[in-house]
């Protein structure tokens, strides 16, 4: 704990009448535990002390604390990657100021998949998205626990095709832990949604007599902000370039938004969220790119 979260926590308890030199969880105050230290520990950490008493596991299963608790975890020094190889994987912690080696520890991968055959697709609050490439199903991976759940069904859902397919994660305001998958095939377009808490897929309404899908569009993989998966879409037809459409979690419709317009005919993009605000990181321009956000 810092000198001034400290300083704070005398500040509290003396104003509450702890002003004795022992002290114990009790006098702390529910929120000072919670908000102060509770939060600053690990993933592992908050499953363990899930375990002391129901009041604890109730404020640590929250959607609030979990949002809390990621965005503490989430800083500079705290990111990582995963490199797979043979059957290990390599968790590499990154940090943007410390140009050093990057340290790293190994985990087993824990499905029976070829190790060259798989491929993350995407990442959401410690979860995976994984696709095995040898037989195209999708997996949701937990590194942290190796706990694994295969989502593909025997009706084809699930199925993933890396040239023609977006997939993202994302969650409700139930808290449950979703999976969007777009695909094309043969000219069409299918969308289905898989719900962790009931282990199920069902489809979602698309506008399929859109022109603009006439010339196979590209679709990107989403980006979760507010409540909403945003996709970037490449359509190569009727000069209709990139579009910017939104899925609304909650309602589960698409609707086509607002999308600045470049004065250069060749740019590239990617969606990022910057202090929980969409923004789109471009280059732009040639041949002297210019790189904006």
């Amino acid at each position: 704990m810092s000198t001034n979260n400290l300083q704070s926590c005398k500040r509290k308890m003396f104003l509450h009448g702890h002003g004795r030199q022992s002290t114990s969880i009790d006098d702390l105050g529910l929120d000072i535990l919670v908000y102060e230290i509770l939060i600053r520990l690990p993933a592992k950490g908050v499953g363990r002390s899930k375990c002391v008493c129901k009041e604890w596991l109730s404020l640590l299963s929250t959607r609030h604390f979990a949002m809390m608790h990621c965005c503490h975890i989430s800083t500079s020094y705290n990111q990582k990657f995963i490199a797979i190889g043979s059957r290990l994987c390599s968790v590499f912690s990154l940090s943007c100021e410390d140009s050093g080696p990057l340290l790293n520890s190994r985990i087993l991968l824990p499905f029976e998949a070829p190790w060259n055959k798989v491929n993350i697709l995407t990442s959401f609050e410690g979860l995976l998205c994984v696709c095995f490439r040898n037989t195209d199903k999708l997996v949701i991976w937990n590194p942290l626990t190796r706990a694994f759940k295969e989502v593909s069904s025997s009706n084809s859902r699930g199925l993933y095709k890396p040239k023609s397919d977006a997939i993202e994660l994302y969650v409700d305001k139930t808290d449950d832990y979703k999976l969007l998958h777009i695909k094309r095939r043969r000219g069409r377009m299918w969308v289905h949604v898989y719900s962790s808490m009931f282990d199920s897929w069902h489809k979602i309404t698309f506008a399929n007599k859109l022109r603009c899908w006439r010339g196979k569009p590209i679709w990107s993989n989403g980006t979760f902000c507010k409540g909403v998966l945003y996709f970037l879409v490449n359509c190569f037809i009727e000069n209709k370039g990139v579009m910017l459409f939104g899925f609304d979690v909650e309602s589960e419709r698409f609707r086509l938004k607002t999308f600045p317009r470049f004065p250069h005919a060749y740019y590239d993009g990617n969606l990022v969220v910057v202090h929980k605000e969409l923004h789109m990181f471009v280059t732009h321009g040639l041949p002297n790119w210019t790189v904006d956000l």
